[in-house]
């Protein structure tokens, strides 16, 4: 079996902002990446002032749709799929209370349609978001009930069976994307170049709500420095969403690959035998996606 990568993400644009340059660091060394998206991001909001303009709102789904399949081709994913679902909005949002928003969706149904996805692609590594949805966004605590769901029944025989045959995934990653190390480190990077950084208020809040900000167990760092700024390109595609001047973009990637140049994940399931501490997402499966015996 080809090596094989899937990550599943609530709204397109998430596949941006979390895991975009690991995804093209391992789509260039010949893994097929797959990606899941599990609504469409009809609840959006323009984000970008740039793009606030008459007829843009309206044409929301479409254009995230649009923006997301150029996203894909930057970071070269080799298949995409629709879980099929509806943006749910933020929690306590109209929206929230659509018949076919994903926060409503049956979870057992949900499962079924991601674990065919599973079966379908055969990966062996599983990418999705802690518990906490990474933030409370209701889309993003579904997508990880769903997705780690659909890791434990893709290989029982006695589940979906209309899904297709049994495969059984063998690694369960977090994105631990937010975490007060690598921001500190980004930040103190800056600063010490002379550069203004934006980070010192998220900082200070840090300290002052730190129950609000529960630090993620990093257990894998992918080194992407080569590949920041495809991960760039890619979120700056989703042009209803990010703003190309907003102070997300305020470090230079040379920065940034210089003081942190990796991405972060927990290993939350594993069946082949792994270090305490990883730097390939693929430790323990061989380059023909077999474990390591």
């Amino acid at each position: 079996m080809p090596r094989t990568l899937l990550a599943v993400h609530a709204h397109p644009d998430d596949e941006s902002s979390k895991g975009a340059a690991t995804m093209a660091r391992y789509a260039d060394e010949g893994v097929r990446v797959v990606v899941v998206t599990c609504t469409g991001g009809e609840a959006g909001e323009i984000l970008n002032p740039a793009m606030d303009q008459p007829g843009v709102l309206e044409r929301m789904p479409e254009l995230r749709r649009q923006e997301l399949a150029k996203a894909l081709e930057i970071i070269d994913v080799t298949a995409h799929h629709w879980l099929g679902y509806r943006d749910s909005g933020m929690a306590d949002s109209e929206t929230n209370g659509h018949p076919d928003a994903f926060a409503n969706a049956d979870l057992e149904e949900a499962t079924g349609r991601l674990v065919a996805i599973i079966r379908a692609e055969r990966p062996q590594v599983v990418l999705t978001y802690d518990e906490r949805g990474g933030y409370p966004h209701p889309d993003h605590i579904r997508t990880h009930e769903v997705s780690v769901a659909a890791f434990e029944a893709a290989g029982d025989p006695g589940r979906f069976p209309w899904a297709g045959p049994p495969y059984q995934p063998l690694k369960l990653y977090y994105h631990a994307t937010f975490s007060r190390e690598r921001m500190e480190q980004i930040h103190q990077g800056a600063v010490a170049r002379g550069i203004e950084s934006p980070f010192a208020e998220w900082l200070e809040r840090w300290e002052e709500e730190d129950d609000g900000f529960p630090e993620p167990v990093v257990t894998a760092q992918v080194d992407v420095a080569a590949w920041l700024g495809r991960r760039r390109d890619a979120l700056i595609a989703h042009a209803t969403q990010i703003d190309p001047n907003s102070f997300w973009f305020a470090i230079p990637d040379e920065v940034v690959a210089e003081v942190y140049p990796w991405e972060d994940y927990t290993l939350a399931r594993s069946l082949v035998t792994v270090p305490d501490r990883e730097t390939d997402l693929f430790e323990g499966i061989d380059s023909d996606g077999n474990p390591v015996t």
